[in-house]
């Protein structure tokens, strides 16, 4: 790959051929052909994900890898020219779907390797019926500018431009003649009805009119492809044969709206895909067109993709083949569109998709969640970015274990590496609050991942919500955060509609957070610590919390299978094990070592060692804070039984058992931290203070054994600790 995409070779390996190959029929940047995997049905790719899992770069290297090759097009769904109508033009002639049609037929038709350009004489005469119901006597140049753009869709750059303009200006003096030469009053753009039952302006029926007869005149090859494609809409629905009652039907049903501009839609798409196949199977020799076309729809859960994705699958599902390779990135993951997609895992694709259509029009769908990228790849990408620098050698793993894998994130960490480590930033901590020059200002690495990562939905004032709503647990203690801290207007119902949001963005539920994506959390809570100089809303949310789980300390447990960091026990726990999470991060640490403590001779050791992991979890924060490049963690100190690192025990308490539990609480807390790269002292530590305490239950010690050999192993990996 070109680009270095890690972890994604399933799309773009070349031997064996991998999806991509296989479905375009080319090898990635390179002339050869590839064996194809589906001689004639093919499946509409969608990748499916939350942000920053590397939808958009796959579709962008797709681009790459095929640009001048074959032809390609790719749109951004999202695009500001497909979410709303331009001023003064007519909502009635325009919609997202029609808009990208003309998007990407213009890219679709420019000239590749040895073949010319494709003109698109079908998708043209649709589109000027459609353009014509928002044509009126009041603003001609507008009209005029209009019906030229889409004339040009059948240019095939055969003639010279001078040459071209005039045949396009003289086109379109006669499309327009009917807004200045019709009798007074039918111009208006009002609509009265045709007689045809359409519902057009009365202007359409002229315009119609006036194609026809335009594309009818002439012996030139292209008089001959327009006369063809306007005979091509005597198959529209009810239309009898007849190409004029075919367009004034499309044009009618694209001004109705709702389901009939749907069906109007499906129509332009399906002509687009007629034209590509009359490039590809018509005059033209199969051999100099060698592949498919390929057409890539980023974003496409917004409105212009699901239209475009359904006609497709519409049509295949109908019978009515196309020859185009559709590949589309859809945030979240599925749409109602895809319900019954196949799905199949990217390394599951490296050599067959296994894919076979079913009987429904979804089912011509692949759907294929893209995955995080692995703890070897994490590193590559890393050391990629920071080549001829000292990297220390636990950051690449310590960056897994930040970003959890999420390519945007590692990536954007990896780019603040190799600019600040020369400045002596050394852990992720310090990484992200360093600064990144990206053009467009100078700010710490952390806002940009969040301006990628949060939704636009939470832009308008509610990211600063979503932030200390990241501090909670579940719905009920955000709800306690929003009354407490966030204005009135806010409550129970903007709780509610962020975490609809934070579903819909394909983002993991994880019990015990209310934010479950681990590397979102961990920057949305970085934001919060660093909102005021005080970090004032900081502990305001965390001493809510802690009233929150000490006020109501009989309220009922959730089951332990459905939320928590605790085992099934009978209840009482789980509030406990909260309150004391937020006590760890205000910087209280004693009362979650006596806990520890108390508990240890009796509960069974993995709910223990889960409890630990748990409470280790908590959010580190002292009050010099840990992202300050050269600051000592004081933590380390803890774990590693130094003088003076915590008050004196009880009297009546096991002294031994509560100074080994304090060290090994710090120490879990200082090797999982996602800001700080675990001291290896401190992991090798880890080792010995659970051999100990394993010698202390010898009958149930076996949990105690394996994680005093997995944990050391879990941290300095960036993995995740496993208790079991």
């Amino acid at each position: 790959m070109r680009t270095g995409l890690h972890g994604r070779g399933a799309l773009f390996d070349t031997e064996p051929p991998g999806l991509a190959p296989r479905l375009v029929g080319l090898r990635p940047f390179q002339h050869g052909p590839s064996p194809y995997e589906h001689a004639r049905d093919l499946p509409f790719v969608v990748f499916a994900g939350a942000r920053g899992l590397g939808k958009s770069a796959v579709l962008a290297e797709l681009r790459a890898a095929y640009e001048g090759r074959t032809p390609v097009a790719l749109i951004d769904c999202e695009a500001e020219r497909f979410a709303r109508c331009p001023a003064g033009h007519p909502q009635a002639s325009w919609s997202p779907v029609a808009q990208a049609l003309v998007a990407i037929a213009w890219q679709l038709a420019e000239p590749v390797a040895d073949a010319g350009r494709i003109p698109f004489p079908r998708l043209a005469t649709g589109l000027l019926a459609v353009a014509a119901g928002g044509w009126n006597d009041r603003d001609v140049p507008r009209a005029r500018r209009e019906a030229e753009r889409i004339l040009l869709l059948n240019d095939t750059g055969s003639w010279g431009g001078a040459h071209t303009g005039r045949r396009v200006g003289r086109v379109t003096d006669r499309l327009t003649d009917p807004l200045t030469g019709s009798p007074p009053g039918t111009g208006s753009g009002k609509d009265s009805g045709t007689g045809c039952g359409t519902g057009t302006g009365p202007v359409v029926e002229p315009v119609v009119e006036a194609i026809l007869e335009a594309f009818s005149e002439g012996v030139s090859p292209t008089h001959r492809r327009l006369r063809k494609a306007a005979t091509w809409y005597r198959d529209h629905p009810n239309a009898g044969g007849n190409p004029k009652l075919g367009l004034l039907l499309l044009a009618g049903h694209f001004r109705a709206g709702g389901a009939p501009r749907t069906r109007a839609e499906g129509h332009l798409v399906r002509a687009l895909l007629a034209d590509l196949d009359d490039a590809y199977g018509g005059p033209l020799p199969r051999g100099s067109r060698p592949g498919r076309p390929v057409v890539l729809l980023d974003n496409a859960q917004a409105a212009p993709g699901t239209g475009l994705i359904g006609a497709v699958l519409r049509d295949r599902a109908d019978g009515i083949a196309d020859r185009v390779a559709f590949f589309a990135g859809l945030r979240g993951h599925g749409h109602p569109a895809l319900r019954n997609a196949a799905r199949g895992t990217l390394s599951g694709l490296a050599r067959a998709s296994g894919w076979e259509p079913g009987g429904t029009a979804s089912s011509r769908a692949l759907l294929v969640p893209l995955p995080p990228l692995s703890p070897d790849d994490t590193p590559r990408v890393v050391e990629a970015a920071c080549r001829g620098l000292a990297v220390p050698s636990r950051l690449p793993r310590a960056a897994h274990r930040l970003t959890a894998g999420n390519p945007l994130g590692t990536a954007l960490l990896a780019e603040s590496a190799r600019r600040n480590l020369p400045r002596g930033a050394v852990t992720p901590g310090d990484l992200l609050t360093a600064h990144l020059d990206r053009g467009d200002g100078d700010r710490p690495a952390y806002r940009e991942l969040l301006d990628h990562l949060v939704p636009d939905g939470y832009r308008d004032g509610r990211r600063d919500a979503l932030a200390l709503l990241a501090v909670a647990h579940d719905r009920a203690s955000a709800c306690v955060l929003a009354e407490a801290l966030l204005p009135a207007g806010f409550g129970t119902a903007g709780v509610l509609a962020l975490e609809a949001r934070l579903a819909e963005e394909g983002l993991p539920a994880v019990p015990g957070r209310f934010v479950g994506d681990p590397l979102l959390r961990a920057l949305l809570l970085l934001e919060l610590h660093r909102r005021e100089p005080d970090h004032t809303t900081w502990r305001a949310a965390h001493h809510t919390l802690v009233a929150h789980y000490t006020d109501a300390p009989n309220a009922p447990d959730v089951p332990a299978a459905q939320d928590g960091p605790d085992g099934p026990d009978g209840g009482g726990t789980r509030r406990a094990l909260y309150r004391l999470h937020h006590e760890l991060a205000l910087g209280t640490t004693e009362p979650a070592v006596s806990y520890l403590r108390d508990t240890f001779h009796h509960r069974p050791p993995a709910q223990w060692l889960s409890a630990l992991a748990f409470l280790a979890s908590a959010p580190y924060r002292p009050a010099v804070a840990p992202e300050v490049p050269g600051v000592p963690d004081g933590r380390t100190q803890v774990a590693l039984g130094r003088a003076g690192t915590g008050p004196r025990p009880p009297d009546d308490v096991d002294t031994v058992l509560h100074l080994r539990v304090r060290r090994l609480l710090h120490g879990v807390w200082q090797v999982t931290d996602p800001l700080a790269l675990p001291d290896p002292v401190v992991t090798e530590r880890l080792r010995s203070e659970l051999e100990h305490l394993s010698r202390l239950r010898p009958a149930d010690a076996e949990p105690l054994r394996r994680a005093s050999r997995h944990w050391p192993q879990d941290a300095s990996a960036g993995r995740p600790l496993r208790v079991c």
